[in-house]
């Protein structure tokens, strides 16, 4: 990358820092705008500009952000939010995302060139993921009662940690098959356990750590941030260098230190704004090297996967995970349509790029570049209609006493006790 192209990027990052409060009330969101932009770039108007991001740059950019944000949602996502809603959290996460990877995985099988259970798993469990991001507008809509901001939210800070093992694996084994330098999906496991120890240790001691310097005033608070920011890129680095998986140390690591930092936690948003700047970038790179690429390669079993995967393939699972809930049945649809595909996504779709042959990553890459272009746009466009809509259909008329009104009650409740705890930025700032 050349000093112009820097150039370009930090007037661009500096342009949105600028207008992005007013961009963001005609619902043009981060990842539309740098989405756009790195297309422009490329092969637009702007495209005798030349930005032209080596590989090297784009995977290590990729894999810094991913780092930064598995660590700071797992340490964002803390027992207060848990406590309040923990079933219908376990619901999501341990029934819902495992049906979503599961009927991605089945359905992927009708993609061209996805002609084994590893290329179909990538597929599934790299689109199963969501990124409250692209619903930002939702998420600090305060029309939508704050249980199901938390509840999205929660969801969304924790399950791309949770599928990254699924991803990781699929990647080694479509490695295997396709006879590419791969260490196999066993080798693969190992290193997810090795990176899950170390990433509690290094985690859970530094947050420790953190805790014990503040209480007794070793720690400048103009450092302390930074000393959050590098325990997270130490969780990942000293995984990797002692042979284990580097993001499940940090996902992990992120876990334990909201578990042993006690107060420390209120230091992540450095992290997150540390993951945010990055993640502006990671956006301008998919439009850079991965948007026209999945259009060209566009088949029609591609646009029908991408609009069963953010329909069916999301919304299914989650009615299954809720049923019983006694959310009703606007709550629950409006939970299955925010699951956008974001960051997460993104980040595994350039992984499996780089680490793959290109024949064999091309099918997987094209439909994960497709969905998440769409959930860019649609997700992104939607978000504040459908939270007014959504919101209008639980305020009564006014002096109306009934049915709609007394089921809201709790919720009214809830938002008054938990309006420090939630936060409904989520992965908003991405």
């Amino acid at each position: 990358m050349t000093v112009a192209d820097l150039a370009i990027i930090a007037g661009l990052v500096f342009a949105w820092g600028t207008l992005s409060a007013r961009l963001e009330r005609f619902d043009m969101t981060a990842p539309i705008v740098f989405t756009l932009a790195g297309v422009l770039l490329t092969h637009g108007p702007l495209t005798p500009l030349g930005v032209t991001p080596s590989k090297e740059v784009v995977k290590v950019l990729a894999e810094a952000t991913l780092v930064l944000v598995l660590f700071s949602d797992a340490s964002r996502v803390g027992l207060g939010h848990l406590r309040a809603d923990l079933r219908l959290c376990l619901r999501l996460l341990g029934i819902g995302l495992p049906l979503a990877i599961g009927l991605g995985m089945l359905l992927a099988f009708i993609l061209p060139g996805v002609s084994d259970i590893w290329l179909a798993l990538l597929v599934g469990a790299a689109l199963a993921p969501t990124d409250a991001a692209l619903g930002a507008g939702m998420m600090i809509n305060p029309a939508v009662p704050a249980r199901i901001r938390r509840l999205i939210n929660v969801e969304s800070g924790l399950n791309d940690g949770i599928a990254t093992p699924f991803v990781l694996v699929a990647i080694a084994g479509a490695g295997t098959a396709e006879h590419v330098a791969s260490p196999g999906p066993g080798a693969a496991v190992a290193e997810l356990a090795l990176g899950l120890l170390i990433g509690v240790a290094v985690g859970g001691g530094g947050g420790w750590l953190v805790k014990v310097g503040r209480d007794r005033g070793w720690v400048a608070e103009g450092f302390a941030g930074a000393a959050v920011l590098g325990l997270a890129l130490c969780s990942y680095a000293t995984s990797v260098a002692l042979q284990g998986n580097g993001f499940i140390a940090a996902f992990t690591g992120g876990l334990a230190f909201a578990a042993a930092g006690g107060s420390a936690v209120r230091l992540v948003p450095f992290v997150e704004e540390t993951g945010a700047l990055l993640s502006l970038l990671v956006w301008l790179m998919f439009g850079v090297v991965a948007v026209v690429p999945a259009l060209e390669s566009l088949t029609w079993q591609t646009v029908l996967y991408a609009v069963l995967s953010l329909s069916v393939i999301r919304m299914l699972p989650v009615a299954v995970a809720l049923a019983g809930a006694r959310l009703g049945w606007p709550a629950v649809l409006f939970v299955g349509w925010f699951g956008p595909r974001g960051l997460a996504s993104v980040v595994f779709g350039l992984l499996a790029l780089e680490d793959l042959a290109q024949s064999a990553a091309k099918p997987a890459v094209t439909v994960i570049a497709f969905t998440v272009l769409l959930s860019v746009l649609a997700h992104g466009l939607s978000a504040d209609p459908l939270a007014m809509r959504y919101g209008a259909r639980l305020t009564p008329p006014p002096g109306a006493v009934g049915p709609t009104e007394l089921a809201e009650v709790p919720e009214r409740r809830l938002i008054r006790r938990s309006r420090v705890a939630a936060r409904p930025g989520g992965k908003g700032n991405r």
